[in-house]
């Protein structure tokens, strides 16, 4: 709070340029990716959409997994887009079923399906979502289906891995993990996400990524940013990364998962996630 409480910069000036850079470093390490970051000044919600609209053009087929409440809304933006969803059900109990999306990737051989969307940790129950797994499953399939993960309440909260795991978008945001008020969020983008872009044909213009990540190359935007928000982002980068490190606050995270399920268990009540993830 003390670092957003300050005079905001001119965002064409030359120490812009010099935020600008520092967070977008930041961010690839939170990521765990050596490719783009984007920010967006909105919430989550406009980061799903950019997702969609660089990637996917009228009429797409996707396949979305069902885990919970934040899961349905993005599949309702991807049918309110002009796209066409498939929603594989679930109990909002488990993650996403890499067997079931396999399952259904086998079956797609015109591979009409594009894209495959999982929520890493669903907000509203905290159920979390194998991504590596799922992306084991796609491949195993030799599926060409781009990989699209929404990090809003896991980033900087639990392990998450972009690269390493393969995914092709990942969707954050700035109010969970990343300890900020709401208003900034985030597309880390592959190499194939990027190629995808180029043809992809949903209208798209503030969510852009061609024009973002051309003006990123200098730390700056092509509109204006968020930028005291952007001085807060700087600050929590520090104390995730440089301050506490990345694995003590996953590590932090979960000795105080752990001790609230054991907490609930011992008042006799049940937790809702069947299998909780541990990293």
């Amino acid at each position: 709070l003390r670092a957003i409480d300050a005079p905001t910069m001119d965002h064409r000036g030359p120490d812009f340029g010099a935020l600008g850079k520092e967070v977008l470093s930041g961010m690839k390490k939170v990521f765990k990716t050596t490719g783009h970051v984007v920010i967006y000044p909105a919430s989550g919600t406009g980061a799903w959409e950019a997702a969609l609209v660089n990637t996917l053009s009228p009429g797409d087929k996707i396949l979305m997994s069902e885990t919970g409440h934040f899961a349905t809304l993005w599949q309702k933006m991807a049918r309110r887009l002009g796209l066409e969803p498939e929603f594989l059900p679930g109990d909002w109990r488990t993650g996403a079923d890499p067997d079931a999306i396999a399952a259904r990737l086998r079956d797609d051989k015109g591979h009409a399906i594009k894209a495959v969307c999982v929520v890493h940790n669903e907000t509203s129950t905290g159920v979390v979502s194998r991504i590596a797994d799922v992306r084991r499953a796609i491949d195993a399939e030799k599926h060409p289906a781009l990989l699209m993960v929404d990090t809003i309440s896991s980033l900087g909260s639990i392990d998450y891995r972009h690269d390493e795991w393969g995914v092709d978008v990942t969707v954050g945001g700035s109010q969970k993990g990343l300890m900020l008020p709401p208003g900034l969020s985030f597309n880390a983008v592959s190499a194939k996400a990027l190629a995808a872009s180029a043809n992809a044909r949903l209208p798209r213009s503030f969510w852009d990524w061609s024009e973002m990540i051309a003006s990123n190359k200098e730390g700056y935007f092509p509109y204006t940013p968020a930028t005291n928000l952007l001085y807060g982002l700087r600050e929590a980068l520090k104390m995730l990364i440089d301050e506490e490190g990345l694995d003590n606050v996953f590590a932090r995270h979960q000795r105080h998962a752990e001790a609230t399920r054991r907490a609930v268990r011992a008042w006799g009540l049940e937790v809702l996630a069947k299998n909780p993830v541990e990293y």
